[in-house]
Formats: C-alpha cells, sequence, structure tokens
C-alpha cells in the first residue's frame, strides 16, 4: 500500500472525538478518508459498498456488537486492517476484539504521536496494543485457566451449541453423533470448564467469548471439526411462526439428509452461517422491522458459499432486483413453493459446485 493512499474510513459517535482522529488522519499523506459514520448500523452499510484499507473505529457505539461485527467485517474484508480507539481498558474486553480479528487497540487517553504511530504499525501488517494494557493482557494470559486452554474443538463446538440454546438432540443432529455419545462430551466438558450443568456452561461460554470466536475462526480456516457436515445443513429465516414451520416440514420431508435451522431474525441467522456455513438458506424479504435483504446480504458476508434463496408473499420487481444485488441467486413468491420446488432449488444447490 505504499505507492498508494491508504482508503480509510471512521467510525465513533462522539463528533469532536471523530473531528480530532480526522484531523490527525488529514495531516498523514499517505491517508485518504472516504467516509465516517457514528453508528454501527450506518457502518455495516458502508462496509457493504465500500472496500476502506484501514477502518479506525470506537466500540461503543449505538447499534453496534463490537466482537460480532469485527469478525462480520472481517470475513467480508479479509485484508482490511481495524484500528480500535476506545477509552475502554477492561482486559476480557480487549482480549475479545483481539481474538475476533482487529489489528489494534489504542486507548484513547494516550498522546497524539501513539496513534499516529499505531496507523501506521496496523497499516504495514503489524499489530498495535497501547502501552498501559500490555502488562494487562501478560497478567491476564499468566492468570488464565489452564483447563480454558485445553479445550478441544469439539468442546468448543460445544459451548457454541450451548449459548445457542441447542438442546442434546439438535446438537446430536448436527453433529451426527448420537445422543448418548453428546451426553458423554457434554460430561467431559463440564469437567473440563469446572462447571456442573448446562446453565454454568452457557454463563461460562457468555463470559468467556474468546472460545466461540477460535471456534469460529477455525471454520472460517477450514479446520471444522470432521463431525459437521456443512454442505448439508439448510438455513430458514422467517418471522411468521406458522409459515415458517410449515416450509420447515416441507424442506424435512423432501431433504431428509439435511440439517434445517429454523430462526425468526437477522441475529439469530448470522450465529448460524457463523457456525454451520449452510449450503441453502431461504430468506424472507420482510422480518418484523428488519431487511431480509440486508440479512442475506449478511449471511453471504459470513459464508460466501451459501446458495441465497429469498422468499415473500408480496414478490416485487425492486425487492427482487435489491435481492439479487445482495447476492441471493433466486426469488420464489411464497405461494408458489411446494415440494417439487424445493426439491428443484435443492438440486440447482447440489450442482453448484463452488
Amino acid at each position: 500500500m505504499s505507492s498508494e493512499l491508504i482508503k480509510t474510513y471512521l467510525a465513533d459517535d462522539h463528533d469532536l472525538v471523530r473531528a480530532g482522529l480526522r484531523d490527525a488522519l488529514q495531516n498523514l499523506p499517505e491517508i485518504q478518508i472516504i467516509g465516517e459514520t457514528g453508528n454501527g448500523k450506518e457502518l455495516a452499510l458502508a462496509l457493504e459498498t465500500t472496500s476502506p484499507d484501514l477502518l479506525v473505529m470506537d466500540v461503543n457505539m449505538p447499534d453496534f456488537d463490537p466482537v460480532k461485527m469485527v469478525i462480520t467485517f472481517k470475513a467480508a474484508h479479509p485484508s482490511m486492517k481495524i484500528l480500535v480507539v476506545s477509552a475502554h481498558d477492561d482486559e476480557a474486553y480487549v482480549v475479545g476484539l483481539l481474538n475476533a480479528g482487529v489489528d489494534g487497540y489504542h486507548l484513547k487517553d494516550q498522546p497524539l504521536s501513539d496513534f499516529i504511530a499505531a496507523v501506521r504499525r496496523v497499516v504495514e501488517g503489524g499489530r498495535w496494543i497501547s502501552d498501559p494494557l500490555v502488562s494487562q493482557l501478560l497478567n491476564q494470559h499468566a492468570k488464565a485457566s489452564p483447563n480454558q486452554l485445553r479445550l478441544t474443538p469439539r468442546q468448543r463446538q460445544l459451548l457454541a451449541f450451548l449459548s445457542l440454546g441447542y438442546n442434546n438432540q439438535k446438537m446430536a443432529l448436527v453433529m451426527e453423533l448420537s445422543v448418548k455419545t453428546i451426553e458423554n462430551h457434554l460430561t467431559a466438558l463440564y469437567r473440563a470448564i469446572n462447571v456442573e450443568s448446562r446453565i454454568e456452561a452457557s454463563n461460562f461460554a457468555i463470559r468467556n467469548p474468546e472460545l466461540l470466536i477460535e471456534h469460529e475462526r477455525e471454520k472460517n480456516n477450514n479446520r471444522v471439526d470432521s463431525e459437521v457436515n456443512h454442505s448439508l445443513s439448510i438455513l430458514l429465516v422467517d418471522d411468521n411462526p406458522r409459515y415458517r414451520t410449515q416450509l420447515g416440514k416441507l424442506i424435512s420431508r423432501n431433504c431428509p439428509d439435511y440439517s434445517l435451522f429454523e430462526v425468526e431474525d437477522s441475529a439469530e441467522a448470522e450465529k448460524i452461517a457463523a457456525l454451520v456455513f449452510p449450503k441453502l438458506a431461504f430468506i424472507d424479504v420482510v422480518l418484523h422491522d428488519e431487511d431480509g435483504i440486508r440479512c442475506a446480504s449478511r449471511v453471504k458476508a459470513i459464508s460466501p458459499n451459501t446458495r441465497v434463496i429469498l422468499i415473500s408473499a408480496y414478490p416485487d420487481r425492486e425487492f427482487r432486483r435489491s435481492g439479487m444485488k445482495a447476492g441471493a441467486t433466486a426469488f420464489l413468491d411464497k405461494k408458489d413453493i411446494d415440494a417439487a420446488t424445493v426439491r428443484q432449488v435443492v438440486e440447482d444447490a447440489l450442482a453448484d459446485k463452488k
């Protein structure tokens, strides 16, 4: 990037802070600021249409889940560098973001010269952590539980499923194991993390997001535990429980070899996409007050090989155009979906060797 301007996007919900970052960056001849925003929703939308080389962002913004969105951003823009500029110095928070994929973490109360050094270090491919955080992180690493460090990929996978609320039957289906085997694995997991119940294990997963992040990164690097056959997974996203159940039964009857995941909103859809990288996704265009087309775009960002089928009770030419632009491969009218249609969609997906 040395011979070209470094396209940079700013995200911070405090106007004065953002102005200060902008002024500092504009003094660097190699930096070109291509946009800025103050909330997570606008940032996600901007990154769907732009490809910055560098994202300088705060993590405490409206409509922003920092760890989840960093994983999403990195999946969509692997070469983009991310420098966090934050007032938060909580160890778990910092570690979680570093494990999620940020390239640097700079504290806002540090000198301007350090911020400039952080930008240049990150742009050159290095890592940056503000000096006050270094000793904290070293202490945190020294105090880390040996049990956490010894978790196997399968145990991290089970933790991820527990955090999503899966029961033993659903885990057995996804992992293609017997329920009894799942029970045995859970017993070993509980022993490894020193808990005694499903609820305690789920809480442990929530308190230790770096374990779930590591699980997702393993899958993103195609190093997923071999028990999960991602090519035999279908995601169904619809906020109408009655229709979702009907279509789910239709899919299950006509695709008995597939694992079906039914969810009602974008947040759950993104979690499932990151966990199983489904072969197919049926997504309703309207989800409560959400945009199903944006959901489709996010699912594709997380799992690029997923074949997305948009469905709607009110087919519209503009919906179709926007859906195709978001990465959908087909647009179906709900009233036209029958057994033959489902079988044809599945056959097309299987024939689509990506």
